[in-house]
């Protein structure tokens, strides 16, 4: 488990966003590389910032 530093963290990598109160075994949030980490407060901070897609587990309305 990752040291939660927001409520919302996004995947530069993958464009994916996720909640982190709501985390699912799926979400995997420890195998995103720290490079690749970006922290937010709200959602809409986070979609302003990048064009994320939800996660499916955490988020649901996934696009993918």
């Amino acid at each position: 488990m990752i040291a939660k530093k927001k409520r919302f963290l996004g995947n530069t990598n993958t464009l994916e966003v996720h909640d982190t109160y709501n985390e699912k075994n799926g979400c995997r949030l420890d195998e995103i590389k720290l490079e690749h980490r970006r922290w937010y407060d709200t959602l809409a901070e986070a979609k302003r910032d990048r064009r994320y897609d939800n996660c499916h587990w955490c988020l649901g309305g996934s696009t993918r």
